[in-house]
Formats: structure tokens, sequence, C-alpha cells
């Protein structure tokens, strides 16, 4: 392919630092690639998310991708809703980055060593829920802004501590900083946290095949489908306390040969509501698990939503998606 691909991403330096990694792949397969930057809603509003609606992030890039601005759009994969868009294809998914949750604190205090009443800020009704189920007596501080803003907020003492994805610490140099990664049993992460979605246009089968062959990454893919069909099945929006980690693990199969499976964990708050809110601080956690063969991932999300509908989680109705 001799022509220059147009590659769209927000202006964020996040962003910027997420479309580079699939710029330097293509780059590294002799492609040559243009970063197109496109301004979208939810960067030109300070308002929470659950106000100003599930694809902030995403639909500008998508419109441009659509309407020919550019040729492809890099997202993070947990900010994209859940109903696919006709216009587009996800031609795409490159190796993720560690998924956990990381913890950003003073004195280089682990969530443990926090003492009760410490203020602990996040943007996400998931990690509020699952650090208020932790019983720890932390006050959760929602907060929203690039990841400058929220470190900041901790080193001039407004709080004493912050979450947020180690992926987006690796990818900005900034690992140093954490002082706990929290394991997945304390928090479950957001359904495709760590992951990238690259789409491209339905009909542009050239570049579908390009970023297929140079970017995709299979095993990435089929966890983080699993992850996402247990979103949809709940019809939960990406801003919905619902957290999924599907990991390929090693099993035996009926004649004792090594297999590789995948195993599926999801969580979900009982007492959430259609308006984002979490019911009072006691907060009910409900969590389910399974696992299945690899080509089964979105049948194995639906598997755990089924449980976790079971169990009472009902339908966590958000806003459309």
């Amino acid at each position: 392919m001799t022509r220059t691909i147009r590659i769209g991403t927000r202006g964020s330096t996040l962003a910027l630092a997420q479309t580079a990694t699939v710029a330097e792949q293509l780059e590294s397969d002799d492609v040559k690639v243009e970063l197109v930057t496109v301004e979208t809603p939810g960067d030109r509003s300070s308002a929470p998310i659950a106000e100003i609606g599930i694809g902030v992030f995403t639909s500008a890039l998508r419109d441009a991708l659509a309407d020919g601005t550019v040729d492809v759009a890099v997202h993070s994969y947990k900010d994209l809703p859940t109903k696919p868009d006709p216009r587009l294809s996800l031609a795409a998914v490159p190796p993720r980055v560690d998924p956990r949750d990381a913890l950003v604190a003073r004195d280089g205090l682990t969530l443990g060593e926090l003492p009760p009443g410490s203020r602990v800020g996040t943007g996400a009704p998931r990690r509020v829920a699952q650090l208020q189920a932790l019983g720890l007596g932390l006050e959760i501080v929602p907060i929203r802004g690039n990841v400058d803003t929220r470190i900041r907020k901790v080193t001039d003492g407004e709080l004493d501590a912050v979450v947020l994805a180690r992926a987006g610490l690796a990818r900005l140099g900034r690992l140093g900083e954490i002082t706990e990664v929290l394991d997945p049993i304390q928090v479950l992460p957001a359904p495709a946290q760590g992951a990238l979605a690259v789409e491209c246009r339905v009909d542009d089968v050239d570049t579908e095949h390009l970023l297929q062959s140079v970017v995709d990454d299979e095993a990435t893919r089929v966890a983080v489908a699993a992850e996402r069909a247990l979103l949809a099945a709940l019809e939960a929006g990406c801003n919905a306390p619902v957290g999924a980690l599907a990991d390929v693990v090693e099993d035996l199969d009926s004649d004792d040969r090594v297999v590789q499976r995948l195993s599926l964990r999801g969580v979900a708050a009982a007492n959430w509501t259609a308006d984002g809110d979490l019911s009072g601080t006691a907060v009910d956690l409900l969590r389910a698990s399974a696992t299945g063969d690899l080509t089964e991932g979105e049948q194995l999300g639906r598997a755990v939503a089924a449980e976790l509908l079971e169990l009472g989680a009902g339908v966590l109705s958000g806003p459309e998606q």
C-alpha cells in the first residue's frame, strides 16, 4: 500500500500516546501514516460523563472516519458504545497492556494503609462501587480530567489518593508514580480496559486487511470480546459499575492434553440506578465467573451476564448504546 494512512485520534496526551503505538506498528511494516487530531464533545466539557452521554470520546472520531476525513480511528476500547456502528469495521485490536487499576497515593501508601476517612478520587462508578464494598471507610470523591490533573490533586494535598488505569500510566511513562497496582480480586477493571480498538470504514477492504495483518492480536480480541459481551448483555454503558476481566489460561482437556481456554470474571453493583447513582454507601456487589473455549468468547460473556442477572443484578439500564 503506497498511499498515506490518515489515523484519527483525540488530542489528549494519552490518546496521542495510544495512537502512536498503532502508527509505529504500521510504520514498522513500511506503511506511511499521518496523525489527524479530532476534537470530541468529551474534550470540550468538564461535566461528568454520565451527564454528557455515552460515546462522548468516540462519536466525533467515528464521524470523521465515516465521512472520509481520516482512514483509521484509534479508540480506548472501553470508551466505545457496545452497539456496533454499521458504517465501520473493528479491523484490529492491538496487544493489550496490563488492564488493572492503579493507586497513586500520598506518602507512598497502599490502599490498605490509607486511614479511614481518606479522600480517594475517581470518576468511575465501577471503582466507586468496588472501593466502597471493601469497607475501608474511604471517602470517594468524584473527579474528571487528564492524568496530570488527577495526580496533581494528590501532590497538592487536595486528595489522599486517586485510582487510575495502569495502562494509561504505562503509555505515558509514569509507572513510577504508582504506589500500588490493585489486585482484580479487590477491584475488577472495566471491560476492555487496557485495550485499543482500531476502526476503518466497512467498505475499505484494503485498509481492513492491512490492520488485521499488522496490528491485530487474536488473544486480546478474544478476551475483550467476552468482556464486552457481558457488558452488552447487562445493557450497561461504559460508565456503569460493571467490571470484567478475561484471561487466556492453560487447562486440561478430556484426554489430559494442555489446551488454552478463556476464563472470565464479572462483577456488578446490584443497587445501581439508571441515572448512575449508587444508593447509599453500602454497596452490594454481585460476582460471577466461567471458563470456556477460545472460540466462545461472546457466548461466555453472555453466560456470565446471565448468572449476574440471576443473582439479582437486574438490567443495568443506562443511556442508549
